[in-house]
């Protein structure tokens, strides 16, 4: 599911908001998550899973194409573990009637 695709099944779920607004929220959200990244900060979605950085370390990695030695830099990186409700409703598989049928 794309960013659209998400803004367009809310707004068709929640007919009392124009799809802008939809958007709206859907972006502000979006942001204000990756403003609390930035800062290193932990975002928990209770049900859904929590964003983290992780921070990893510098490393000598290979160019695959000519196997020369590369210095790869120290890196800051989000990571996504899903939640146990999430997990859960995935292994049960698709909703009936739902879009992954």
């Amino acid at each position: 599911m794309t960013k659209s695709e998400l803004i367009a099944a809310l707004a068709e779920a929640n007919q009392h908001l124009t799809a802008k607004d939809v958007e709206t929220i859907v972006g502000t959200i979006f942001d204000q998550i990756s403003v609390a990244l930035a800062r290193g900060e932990r975002v928990e979605l209770r049900g859904f899973g929590a964003f983290t950085v992780k921070q990893r370390v510098a490393r000598t990695g290979r160019n695959p194409r000519t196997g020369e030695a590369v210095a790869v830099d120290e890196k800051v990186v989000p990571f996504f573990k899903a939640g146990k409700e999430l997990r859960s409703r995935v292994n049960r598989g698709p909703i009936p009637g739902g879009k992954g049928e």
